[in-house]
């Protein structure tokens, strides 16, 4: 491999040339440091950058491997992580000025499990604040900036983390999804990005935003990537009280298996509703795609999506003020306007209400349950939109006008309230350059499903290979 262009790196092709010796845990941190170094200032994915750090890992990384004990794929790869993320000795913002000079004592669960597999801590993420937004439009840290477009959104609430891999800063991210925040910066950047099944990877140490939503999963360039890095931080942790039992498979296994009778479901309805042309144009092309790999394509019925998606809004406006109710109630002023915003709304949110959303979530659960039991998988578009400008405060669709948060959640919020896996996965571009996103999602604990139909479609299609030009 050539260690000059990072912008043709995957986590998998530079673990597999570090594995052969072709080239050095230090040489791709050395890469990737000089390349942030003269780029981010273009993107703002970094709050924090890990230099001398990252330098110390790397020389320690080569000198394991030299002497044969190397670790895996993980050993010796740079990631980055959502400044959320408990990361001993560096301070965690949470993209807040309340936080700042925060400086945990130990590592997030997932941070410690990926450095126990070898990987390079190479800094932390930008990101929404409190990650209570969905464009990653900080007011104290400055906005994430779109590698494919600057004066567009990233996405968020980790918008820093699918920046980082869209510009070539860092070849895995870790990012925390509560109502798509892991998904929505991945479609707008042209990155995957996996939710887990609620339970599946151990939340200890991420900053929580709402306890029965909030989930932690890997962002990547490929769906072999995400393969790899699920691997490494999935698994039970008594830490995190909803962290399940379920074994942990081998999930670039699932990888090698072809689509031939997989049975994929289109449910209809609000998914399928008010989507720009484009966006439209490339979901159907990409159903097309896995019919033509075998895959049984059908639509299916998922009765009550509006009501689950009116559900997931009022669990987390609810479970937002709790969590943040300390700095609600002490330092509004010291937040940014558009949460505490929120936050003020949240306040209003009734017991009452809350517990009518609860029943809802247990019904529309049911409901995705059975249908399971006549498809494998769920393909959905990822978002009705592309990138939207910063300065755009809402979007007009099909004559509709619509809030940017509504719309970017819209085809995200359901999964979170249910707790299945999601995966996005670029699936075209739109005639101005800018990235659309698919939506895979399956049974709970079905991961091995959904990454074998997002790998099977992006090898077929190759649009995640795309890279911007930061010239």
């Amino acid at each position: 491999m050539r260690t000059a262009d990072p912008t043709a790196w995957t986590l998998a092709g530079v673990a597999r040339a570090i594995r052969a010796r072709r080239v050095s845990p230090v040489e791709v941190t050395r890469t990737l440091l000089d390349r942030i170094e003269r780029y981010d200032g273009r993107i703002n994915s970094f709050i924090t950058v890990l230099g001398a750090e990252a330098f110390k890992a790397a020389r320690a990384a080569e000198r394991e491997i030299q002497k044969g004990a190397y670790r895996g794929p993980l050993h010796g790869i740079p990631f980055a992580a959502k400044d959320l993320f408990l990361t001993r000795g560096v301070r965690t913002t949470c993209g807040s000025q309340i936080l700042a000079d925060v400086v945990p004592q130990e590592d997030a669960a997932v941070v410690e499990r990926l450095r126990a597999a070898g990987a390079i801590l190479l800094g932390k993420l930008n990101m929404h604040e409190f990650a209570y937004g969905t464009t990653s439009v900080n007011p104290h840290y400055g906005p994430v900036r779109n590698p494919w477009d600057r004066e567009r959104i990233a996405g968020g609430s980790s918008g820093g983390s699918a920046a980082a891999l869209a510009a070539s800063f860092a070849l895995l991210t870790l990012g925390t999804d509560t109502g798509g925040s892991i998904r929505i910066p991945s479609a707008l950047c042209g990155v995957c990005g996996l939710k887990p099944t609620y339970g599946r990877v151990s939340r200890h140490g991420a900053h929580p935003l709402c306890w029965s939503l909030d989930h932690v999963g890997p962002m990547a360039r490929s769906v072999e990537d995400l393969a790899i890095a699920l691997r490494a931080i999935a698994g039970h942790d008594p830490r995190d009280p909803a962290s399940a039992r379920a074994r942990v498979p081998d999930y670039g296994r699932a990888l090698r298996r072809d689509l031939k009778g997989v049975r994929v479901g289109l449910p209809r309805g609000l998914y399928f509703d008010r989507l720009q042309d484009e966006v439209r144009g490339a979901v159907n092309e990409a159903t097309g795609v896995l019919r033509r790999l075998g895959a049984r394509v059908q639509e299916v019925d998922v009765p009550g999506l509006a009501d689950a998606s009116t559900a997931a809004f009022i669990t987390l406006f609810a479970e937002a003020a709790s969590s943040l109710e300390r700095w609600h109630r002490e330092r509004p002023e010291d937040l940014g306007a558009d949460v505490r915003g929120r936050l003020d709304v949240g306040a209003e949110v009734t017991a009452t209400e809350y517990l009518k959303a609860q029943r809802v979530r247990r019904v529309a659960r049911a409901r995705f349950l059975r249908a399971f039991e006549r498809v494998d998988v769920l393909v959905t578009p990822q978002l009705p939109i592309t990138a939207p400008l910063m300065t755009e405060a809402h979007v007009t669709i099909d004559g509709t006008s619509e809030a940017v948060p509504a719309a970017l959640t819209r085809f995200t919020r359901i999964t979170n309230l249910v707790g299945l896996p999601s995966l996005s996965v670029p699936c075209g571009f739109s005639a101005a350059g800018l990235p659309i996103g698919l939506q895979v999602v399956g049974a709970p604990f079905d991961e091995p499903t959904v990454l074998r139909v997002g790998h099977a479609y992006e090898r077929q299609a190759g649009w995640h290979a795309r890279r911007p030009s930061l010239a």
